[in-house]
């Protein structure tokens, strides 16, 4: 029997099919697929997003209001451990990170977490994180979509993703080059902590055609670097995205933020969050709705034409299963 591609799948007689993995691996599992536990965030929102009445338990529940009511009682586990996986009895555990940023396979990894959870059957698709680059938003989705049977559904999701990552370069290219706003990503309750160009989790900022002020090496670890007051003020940004509502609350009145022109101007803008972040924490799927928002935020003389509300409403009901009315959206993009 040869086995190739990702999603190769093979009816055997016993109602079980094998499928090959987005690792090379193959993979016996059940024929008929009810509940799929995964081990982290990201792959959890791929299933969520894709099937979520195949999904049988949030690794971190959505915010209030932003999912459906009948999957309010699915229990939280967290970053699981391989105790509660396989006292759960899934059907199927689909690994994330199973492929990384640089394209490197994880493959000994997911072997050691197959025999830890022996006989349940581990899957594993690649990083979601980076969603920027294409493929490993696209991959991951359509892998999932036929894995589950939910092919369509995955469509639906990179057909949206392409439409508003098309959009946004388009308007991005236009902006010349002394037009460009430089831009502060104030994360923590004081706000002088932030992440630097080119990371995963200031990516929204360049996409935009922004200009992160936070040049320097991306740090090891989570992020979040601390920086100080003295640095800020020489940076003076021209918009800053707060994520943390504490900040927000205080910046304006703050009097060592007052000299900054981002606060001068009232250009200080605070993060949405509905289900997740759209912004940043975590990184992955949740940010689609980012690129447009952080588009229009920072240009929005050049993104006049864009219809963020609509976008909004179409996003939740794509990938969070949830229609939002004209009120509650405005309620979102106005705190």
């Amino acid at each position: 029997m040869v086995i190739s591609g990702f999603g190769t799948t093979f009816a055997l007689a016993d109602n079980t099919k094998t499928v090959t993995d987005m690792t090379g691996r193959v993979v016996t599992v059940p024929s008929e697929i009810s509940t799929v536990l995964c081990n982290w965030l990201p792959a959890m929102m791929v299933v969520y997003m894709v099937a979520p009445d195949k999904l049988g338990a949030w690794n971190s529940m959505p915010g209030a209001g932003y999912f459906p009511d009948k999957y309010a009682n699915l229990p939280v586990i967290g970053r699981v451990s391989d105790e509660t996986l396989q006292s759960m009895k899934p059907d199927v555990v689909i690994i994330g990170s199973a492929i990384g940023i640089g394209g490197e396979v994880k493959r000994s990894t997911i072997d050691d977490e197959q025999k830890k959870l022996d006989p349940i059957p581990v899957v594993a698709i690649s990083e979601t994180s980076n969603i920027l680059n294409e493929s490993m938003f696209v991959q991951p989705v359509q892998y999932v979509g036929k894995f589950l049977g939910e092919e369509k559904q995955a469509e639906d999701m990179v057909a949206f993703y392409k439409k508003v990552v098309s959009q946004v370069k388009e308007g991005a290219a236009k902006i010349p080059e002394d037009k460009k706003v430089k831009v502060y990503y104030a994360e923590g309750a004081k706000g002088v902590q932030t992440d630097p160009k080119g990371s995963n989790h200031a990516a929204l900022i360049d996409i935009a055609g922004g200009i992160n002020v936070a040049d320097f090496a991306i740090p090891t670890g989570q992020g979040m670097t601390e920086v100080s007051m003295e640095q800020i003020i020489s940076w003076n940004p021209d918009v800053i995205l707060a994520s943390d509502p504490q900040f927000y609350a205080s910046v304006k009145s703050d009097p060592t933020w007052q000299g900054i022109n981002a606060v001068k101007n009232g250009r200080v803008y605070f993060i949405p969050s509905t289900a997740y972040s759209w912004f940043d924490r975590p990184t992955g799927m949740n940010q689609i709705i980012g690129i447009p928002w952080t588009a229009k935020t920072l240009y929005p003389e050049y993104f006049k034409d864009m219809d963020l509300e609509s976008l909004v409403k179409e996003y939740h009901k794509i990938f969070y299963h949830i229609s939002l009315d004209d009120d509650q959206i405005k309620k979102i993009l106005n705190p």
